[in-house]
């Protein structure tokens, strides 16, 4: 079974942080600087939200706010849906596809342990499905030379 933890495994475990009192504009900066979509929004180690590109654009542009001035606990998306490192690929891309989100943090022992993006988890899943072809192929070809 393909889980998170090979996920992260492939990809690694770095996750970018961010103050729920941070200016927008800060976060935005990170999000450049870091070639990401979502930041995780902490508070004293516990995640508290996540802000992502569409938070952006839906609660800050289309209101008309600043994002010299809004904080990120004003437009950060408070209802975060996360995963263990056990958690299947194919049970983040069924959660994700529900809840329509785009990021999911991992937790481990409650502690944040990384992140996966819907991306991460398409690229995860057709990989294995593509090795997954490619062994029956090779089996075929054996038993039917």
């Amino acid at each position: 079974m393909y889980t998170v933890k090979n996920i992260l495994d492939e990809k690694g475990r770095e996750v970018w942080t961010i103050s729920p009192e941070a200016k927008v504009i800060t976060a935005l900066e990170l999000m450049r600087d870091k070639g990401v979509g979502a930041l995780v929004v902490m508070y004293m180690d516990q995640v508290m939200g996540i802000l992502s590109e569409r938070d952006y654009a839906r609660k800050v542009i289309l209101r008309g706010k600043s994002s010299l001035e809004t904080p990120v606990k004003e437009i950060m998306t408070f209802q975060v849906y996360n995963v263990t490192l056990e958690t299947p690929a194919e049970e983040c891309m069924a959660l994700m596809s529900q809840k329509r989100v785009r990021h999911l943090p991992v937790l481990d022992g409650g502690r944040l342990a990384g992140i996966v993006s819907i991306g991460d988890v398409i690229k995860s899943v057709i990989s294995k499905q593509s090795n997954t072809i490619d062994q029956l192929q090779n089996y075929i070809r054996g038993k039917f030379r």
